[in-house]
């Protein structure tokens, strides 16, 4: 890139985060509002500013968080529309946060958002009430952690019923702990939240799990705020098509366009601008148990370390078809919200960053944890440089520059 080119995109950065300061909301000011409509647990450490807020009436998600206390940055998406209305959508209710429970499959043969014989359409889609609208009672808390019990019974498309109970605990890391997670070294000058939630599900019916009627997996769902400068970053395992498999599926939604989707050499770039209706999926085979995004404008680094079990390649498809290959699904996916189509609306704006468990066939009593860690960071240009170099194996200049010709 030539240097005024450079110079101008990085003046144009600069000035999208100085406005994006100007209005933002403080984790005060959401954590205020949230207190307005429904319960709030915020987890401390009594230490320094980091904090997260769940909300057990939400299903146990966490809304949002922050590195500086009241004051600081709020870095969770929160429908405020919704929330505030008191009405539920019996199809979907996205009342946003950064870590949200779900179970898959959403699509296929085995799904669990469609009914048996309905089309795979959003007409027809709905998430079931015990992820969507029900609360998730909480079992136990400390200043640093809340845990959550919620048993379900839930039905597939194909009938088969499902009984199991969720234990989920979500804990603020300490700063230490969070960069030994990351395989870090602690770097000067940083502000940082980082929590995870343990997602354990376990089969409480009479009857085992078996691919041939279907099966369940642990979905967690993060939505942020999007910006005009924000890029997901995706590295993933390269190599031979023959072996691996295809690197990236970007057909969930229709084929995500050339400017909003680049794969370069064991790393891809999604935009995460809340304008533009797509997904995309990183199969098991070439996945790695990290993913992340950075907002240029604010300077936010966010990272999302999960749970990758070596050898495991039975992933549901949430694909919306009947599927050839029902266990052939994703192990990382992102989402950029934008309209359905022309003249609607999105549901958002939002961007997300998920993680799934494999396909778990469970027998009864048998259970499966799947955890899934949240890292914002926030600082200086050459420590959050080197942390993403170090954790997704690039650095910000060629994240900022992915889509620039």
């Amino acid at each position: 890139m030539k240097q005024a080119a450079r110079r101008s995109l990085r003046l144009g950065l600069l000035a999208f985060g100085a406005a994006r300061a100007a209005t933002g909301q403080t984790f005060g000011d959401d954590v205020a509002f949230l207190k307005q409509h429904t319960k709030v647990v915020v987890l401390t450490d009594g230490k320094t500013g980091a904090r997260v807020a769940t909300c057990p009436e939400l299903q146990g998600r966490v809304m949002t968080s922050t590195t500086r206390g009241e004051a600081g940055p709020s870095f969770g998406w929160i429908n405020r529309e919704l929330v505030a209305s008191g009405k539920r959508d019996p199809h979907f209710n996205p009342y946003g946060g950064e870590d949200r429970f779900w179970l898959g499959p959403e699509g296929g043969q085995f799904a669990i958002f469609f009914k048996k014989g309905d089309p795979f359409d959003l007409a027809h889609w709905y998430t079931p009430p015990a992820i969507d609208t029900e609360a998730f009672p909480v079992a136990s808390e400390a200043g640093d952690r809340v845990s959550f019990r919620k048993p379900m019974s839930l039905r597939n498309y194909s009938g088969t019923a499902f009984e199991l109970r969720v234990d989920r605990t979500v804990r603020l890391l300490a700063a230490a702990e969070a960069f030994k997670e990351l395989g870090l070294t602690e770097t000067s000058g940083l502000e940082a939240v980082a929590y995870e939630s343990e997602n354990r599900i376990e089969n409480t019916g009479k009857a085992a799990w078996r691919k041939e009627t279907g099966l369940l997996s642990v979905w967690i769902l993060g939505m942020f705020n999007p910006t005009p400068a924000t890029t997901v970053v995706v590295p993933f395992r390269p190599g031979a098509e023959g072996s691996l498999g295809p690197i990236v599926n970007d057909a969930y939604f229709g084929k995500v366009p050339a400017d909003r989707l680049a794969v370069k050499e064991g790393v891809l770039f999604f935009r995460g601008d809340g304008k533009h209706r797509s997904k995309i999926g990183i199969p098991p085979r070439r996945a790695l148990s990290v993913l992340g995004s950075y907002d240029a404008g604010g300077r936010v680094l966010t990272l999302v370390q999960f749970t990758l079990p070596d050898g495991a390649t039975d992933y549901v498809n949430s694909m919306w078809e009947i599927q050839k290959h029902p266990f052939a699904g994703d192990a990382v996916n992102s989402y950029n919200d934008g309209p359905a189509g022309p003249g609607t609306q999105g549901l958002g704006p939002f961007y997300e960053l998920e993680s799934s468990s494999p396909a778990l066939p469970l027998r009864p009593g048998a259970s499966y944890t799947h955890i899934h860690s949240t890292f914002h960071f926030q600082g200086p240009h050459e420590e959050l440089d080197k942390i993403a170099v170090r954790a997704l194996g690039v650095n910000l200049f060629q994240i900022n520059t992915a889509f620039v010709k």
